[in-house]
């Protein structure tokens, strides 16, 4: 990583301003400075960043394409709402040498020395905001005023004694290695180190073999635990001597809980496990409603930055709604309301861009049916091909790997399709020259452009057929778009190939009226569901229930913030964060009995029991916009979303006035009868006895994910991202 290095930082195509950039020597803070003034900007810390863009991949840097070679832009995207920072370096090496170095900064496979380095950063930082006078030491007037600031409400004669014992000059102040120590004696974790003497016979380190009795009686596991022990005394432990000696420490064994393999979600499961050999609707499919949106539905802002969160995020289905634009240039907005315009153009080239770098797995990508759908040649050309070359009549995630497809209107069949040779579109590109490429040109506008429909699309074939341009229906292969008229006739007359969209309210009628007929019908066939037209303010409806019954593409407003919006990330954050979930095979199963109104309906193991013990929380953040000075009272509630049989929540008691080291111990049970769709979320809220509880954080992941034993569960901010260093330490248990 360079040093001090200079790049323009971009707003807009006009505003493009010089500043350099420097990681300093902690490695986790970057600064940044006018060239101009020489005077620090502002500064951001790694784990503030999510990832880091190559090329153009935003809309300003978009806008610069023609000046600025892609080599040599990138963008960086912040977690939380913190607007992305597009810069240009000056040269392709340059920005490679920041590209690398940033995203190997930010890699989780470098936890145990990121999380060194966060932990300097924070005793760094919490000595600053302190440090009132600035002048390097800090008195004890200013430690209670930090005590404060780190949601600690500590006795006066205890914060005393940790002071006094960690100030070995006795100068009365605190500096360097002296607030080290305040820090550590601080954030001492008693009961991690009386979980640690436990298991150690003398009480000052785990030997192998101990280690090992700890992992098999308590985490759980059950082969090659020598093997893990041996790589988690290399991982975590930071003393050279006792990694030589094959021994974990109390400071390796906390890291150890603290990291991925000490979360609660099983770190296998992170990667790609399932089955991708299936049929797509045996799936669920991580999808959003009008992906385009930022804000509200009526006069809301259309970005291609909300295709790129959605696809970033993992999602899979993406809509695109097309409209008539100036010059024959189609445009992407919300049909017959107020919000901003963007062109197709873009869209299609972002997706490019973005998605495959993301996944091989392909997202279907939804169109709607507005008057007119114009395609242009070489983005039709592209995703005909996509979507033709070599795949079944019923076809699986694998199969359709590097490919789109479109969900929209057809005329005649998908074995018409694929067995006629069709009108195929040369592909012609921009720099041929000479009559002939310009006589392909000619044919090709041809081909797309003579039938353009110019009308809604009606229900009728015929009509289908003369408003629907032949070469867009033909780019429709396996998600033709069919109305829905019941289960029976659904049965009767449907194919894989198609799919049914219904609204919520739909939904829910078809989901008490015909519970088993839905999961049958969804065995068979894909459904998407999408949000009342009554939601323009872009809430999401539960898709809990839309589950339930199997529906695999169930659509959300990925831009609003809430508990759905934390299901659906919980859902999908397994498996790759690939945007496809196996469904439990009694949801598989064409001939199904399941119902999720009757839990004894589903066939298999009896109902298990989940049992959590809430032992304590770790710097829990303060609540937006509190008072200065102010300390929360959490409590933790644990919440399970699944079929009706097993919706239940409960919490613990709230601790009075400590963010910082909460102790709870308390143990929470539910019996869950279909555990293969609960999905459990942990959510820690500041208790208000006048008013609603205010919102800290949260963590969602499917009980499927769950690793049993002593866990940390690192917790998340309202818009799903990371809060570090907050997190709970429970204890998990289950049993039949």
């Amino acid at each position: 990583m360079q040093q001090g290095t200079l790049m323009r930082k971009v707003k807009s195509k006009s505003w493009k301003k010089q500043r350099y950039f420097k990681l300093q020597d902690d490695c986790m803070t970057i600064w940044y400075q006018s060239k101009r003034t020489g005077k620090t900007e502002s500064a951001f810390s790694i784990s503030d960043v999510e990832t880091v863009r190559e090329g153009h991949q935003s809309e300003v840097l978009q806008s610069l394409a023609e000046e600025f070679p892609p080599e040599r832009c990138f963008t960086i995207v912040f977690y939380g709402r913190r607007g992305n920072l597009d810069l240009i370096a000056g040269s392709a090496e340059e920005a490679q040498c920041w590209i690398q170095g940033l995203r190997q900064l930010i890699d989780p496979k470098s936890f145990a020395l990121t999380f060194a380095l966060l932990c300097l950063t924070w005793i760094r930082d919490w000595f600053q905001k302190a440090d009132k006078n600035k002048d390097g030491r800090m008195n004890f007037k200013e430690v209670q005023h930090l005590l404060k600031m780190m949601n600690v409400d500590m006795n006066e004669d205890h914060a005393l004694r940790l002071f006094q014992d960690a100030d070995k000059s006795e100068s009365g102040t605190l500096e360097g290695e002296e607030f080290v120590l305040f820090y550590k004696a601080l954030t001492q974790r008693e009961e991690v180190l009386s979980l640690f003497q436990e298991f150690s016979e003398d009480g000052k380190k785990l030997t192998l073999l101990e280690l090992v009795d700890f992992l098999r009686q308590e985490q759980l596991e059950e082969e090659g635990t020598e093997e893990m022990a041996m790589e988690l005394i290399d991982k975590y432990e930071p003393s050279e001597t006792a990694r030589a000696r094959h021994v974990l420490s109390a400071d390796g064994f906390l890291m150890y809980l603290c990291s991925p393999e000490g979360s609660i979600f099983n770190p296998q499961h992170r990667a790609l496990w399932q089955d991708m050999n299936q049929p797509l609707c045996h799936y669920f499919i991580s999808s959003s409603h009008n992906t385009y949106l930022i804000e509200d539905q009526i006069c809301g802002q259309s970005s291609i930055e909300g295709y790129i969160r959605a696809l970033k995020r993992g999602c899979r289905c993406l809509e695109v709604d097309c409209w008539d634009g100036p010059n024959g240039e189609p445009m992407v907005y919300h049909g017959h309301t107020f919000t901003s315009k963007i062109p197709f153009r873009e869209v299609v080239s972002t997706l490019g861009k973005t998605f495959w770098g993301n996944s091989s797995l392909p997202p279907p990508l939804m169109g709607t049916s507005p008057p007119s759908f114009h395609l242009q040649r070489g983005q039709q050309a592209s995703w005909r091909n996509w979507a033709l070359q070599g795949v079944s009549l019923s076809p699986t995630p694998q199969e359709l790997k590097h490919k789109i497809l479109l969900k929209g209107k057809k005329i005649g069949r998908l074995e018409d399709t694929l067995d006629g040779p069709g009108d195929e579109v040369p592909d012609v590109s921009d720099d041929d020259n000479g009559a002939e490429a310009e006589e392909e040109r000619r044919r090709a506008k041809v081909v797309l452009m003579d039938d353009v429909p110019i009308t809604q699309y009606g229900s009728a074939l015929q009509k289908d057929k003369e408003t629907l341009a032949q070469a867009l229906s033909d780019c429709v292969i396996y998600c033709k778009n069919v109305s829905f008229r019941g289960f029976q006739e659904a049965h009767s007359h449907s194919r894989p190939s198609e799919i049914s969209s219904l609204s919520e309210a739909k939904a829910r009628k078809l989901i008490r009226d015909a519970g088993n007929e839905f999961v049958r019908h969804n065995a068979r066939q894909l459904t998407r569901i999408y949000p009342s037209g009554m939601r323009t303010d872009s809430s999401n409806y539960s898709p809990q229930e839309m589950w339930n019954v199997g529906c695999q593409i169930v659509a959300l407003n990925f831009q609003t913030a809430g508990t759905e919006m934390d299901l659906c990330d919980g859902l999908f954050s397994q498996n790759g964060r690939c945007g496809y979930v196996l469904k439990p095979p009694f949801m598989r199963d064409e001939e199904t009995l399941f119902n999720p109104s009757d839990p004894s309906s589903r066939e298999g193991p009896s109902p298990i029991t989940l049992t959590i013990q809430v032992i304590s929380g770790q710097q829990l953040p303060k609540v937006a916009n509190s008072k200065d000075g102010a300390i929360i009272d959490p409590l933790v509630r644990v919440e399970i979303h699944g079929v009706p049989a097993d919706q239940a929540r409960q919490e613990t008691k709230y601790i009075e006035n400590n963010g910082f080291n909460p102790r709870w111990d308390e143990t929470l049970q539910f019996q869950l009868h279909v555990p293969e769709l609960a999905l459990v979320r942990f959510v820690v809220e500041d208790y208000d006895k006048t008013s609603r509880n205010d919102f800290v954080g949260q963590f969602t992941l499917a009980f499927a994910n769950i690793k049993p034993g002593y866990r940390h569960i690192h917790l998340l901010s309202k818009d799903g991202t990371g809060i570090p260093p907050s997190s709970l330490f429970v204890h998990i248990r289950i049993t039949e």
